[in-house]
């Protein structure tokens, strides 16, 4: 976290849906030693999400739970819509529109979105404001065509 607040990383999809391109994004938060909180928009979507983390690899799987289950805070990685940070997390993934909220608790915020869809688009514009106007540090990565990230601001 810097003085000013935690880093604030939007992550832009081009080419891969969220479901492939959350659980590399995750990875690389555990082999810091991180924790994750995913914060969702829409709450129905969270089982889904959570299927996809147990099996999107033959050979692992993210350990995770959702805030809906025994031992919520336990969880390395934990899948919720509510606004607590129930897992003491490092990092704070939101997706589907998700609602900042108070952020203060985190060292790094990350904004992924389908630049595909112009609601999720506008929606990370306007957040990227919000965020310059608070004096928060921001990084915008965006996709490239093999579906690695390409630092671009």
């Amino acid at each position: 976290m810097t003085a000013s607040g935690p880093e604030i990383w939007f992550y832009h999809l081009e080419q891969w849906t969220l479901d492939r391109a959350l659980p590399p994004l995750l990875e690389k938060t555990r082999e810091r030693g991180w924790r994750a909180l995913v914060r969702g928009g829409v709450e129905e979507r969270l089982p889904s999400l959570s299927n996809t983390l147990w099996t999107y690899r033959d050979d692992g799987f993210l350990p995770h739970g959702l805030n809906t289950e025994p031992h919520a805070e336990r969880q390395p990685i934990l899948l919720t819509g509510a606004q607590e940070n129930t897992n003491q997390a490092n990092v704070l993934f939101l997706i589907d529109q998700a609602e900042r909220g108070d952020i203060s608790d985190f060292g790094r915020c990350i904004l992924v979105f389908d630049g595909n869809d112009p609601e999720a688009l506008a929606a990370a514009r306007a957040e990227w404001k919000r965020a310059k106007d608070e004096g928060l540090p921001v990084s915008y990565w965006q996709q490239g065509e093999s579906g690695s990230f390409e630092k671009k601001a």
